[in-house]
């Protein structure tokens, strides 16, 4: 007797910042859904009441899940692994869609969802994040980590609200797809969230990324020794995609800069495409953003932690750079 293999279910992880559209885009895309198919939906709300589930219509064909209370990709780990085995044990669905929270962090779910214990259950599909292109002239909003963190996390990034996108929208639009290239996303505007199931139904591909002690603390390795991967700070990472990498450092809120030392060694660096750092300094938290025609640095709000990161073609030795960021501390704690 010949047993067929498990089939895989196509998973889209469809995310974005608070008000973005990603109900209205998910309602569009249920739609499409073939009349011999069952679909599924997992619907994370940070609150403790659940409004999204509301608006999505619970018909034959669907299933619908809420989890309520946090965010998948924090407090609420288990009852995604809980709830998601039940749902394939009980449902049986052909496709599933699982929309977090606005404040959720994707990248980490997709971390999640892509671990072995799921890779014979799920299949992956391409990551999508939703922007409101009517917000993108909004320099608060676009400069916050978690926006940031989003967008670098989407393989697919569907711009919403197109019709209320003004000049400066659309010529923001365009600076950070060149900001964002180094992550190789495809951008799609979306008229009332209208986006059809092929334009999003591509196979995940993972962004290669080493996160690693600091570069001063991997020299005390010996060179037989590998270079562990690491998740508290402070750490390095590197992540490379389509002949472009990223390099950056992350190190704890405490820890304090010198702003003007920290501002000429980011003007200093060369042959790089982008810069952008949030630094704790003497002189408060300030934001910097560098393209190769401005370089721009702000007051910006207290961050989660002090972070930077450099976008560049090729290969680079970083040693040089972080011994001179480090020496720039005001404070060890």
């Amino acid at each position: 007797m010949k047993i067929s293999p498990i089939q895989r279910i196509p998973t889209h992880i469809i995310s974005g910042f608070l008000g973005a559209g990603k109900t209205t885009l998910l309602k569009s895309l249920l739609t499409q859904k073939p009349e011999n198919e069952v679909w599924a939906v997992v619907m994370n709300e940070f609150g403790q009441i659940g409004v999204d589930q509301l608006l999505l219509v619970n018909e034959d064909g669907y299933a619908i899940r809420e989890l309520l209370g946090g965010c998948l990709c924090c407090s609420s780990q288990l009852s995604m692994q809980v709830t998601l085995s039940r749902l394939l044990s009980d449902t049986k669905p052909h496709r599933i869609f699982i929309e977090p929270t606005g404040l959720g962090h994707p990248a980490q779910i997709i971390e999640q969802l892509t671990e072995p214990h799921w890779q014979t259950r799920l299949d992956v599909r391409s990551p999508v994040t939703v922007v409101d292109g009517s917000r993108l002239h909004e320099s608060e909003w676009v400069q916050q980590n978690l926006y940031q963190d989003q967008l670098k996390a989407a393989q697919i990034i569907v711009v919403s609200h197109q019709d209320l996108m003004n000049e400066q929208d659309i010529n923001s639009l365009e600076l950070l797809k060149v900001e964002y290239q180094a992550y190789a996303q495809e951008w799609l505007m979306a008229s009332q969230g209208n986006i059809q199931l092929q334009d999003i139904d591509f196979s995940f591909k993972g962004t290669q990324r080493k996160i690693q002690p600091l570069l001063s603390i991997q020299k005390t390795f010996a060179s037989d020794q590998i270079v562990p991967e690491i998740k508290q700070l402070p750490y390095h990472y590197i992540e490379t995609a389509q002949g472009y990498s990223v390099a950056g450092w992350k190190f704890s809120k405490r820890l304090q800069f010198h702003f003007y030392d920290v501002l000429d060694l980011l003007c200093e660096q060369q042959d790089w495409l982008r810069i952008k750092a949030i630094f704790y300094t003497d002189q408060g938290w300030k934001a910097f953003n560098f393209n190769p025609e401005q370089f721009n640095y702000q007051t910006t709000d207290e961050s989660i932690d002090n972070r930077v990161e450099i976008i560049y073609r090729g290969e680079r030795d970083w040693s040089e750079f972080e011994a001179q960021l480090l020496s720039y501390q005001i404070s060890k704690s």
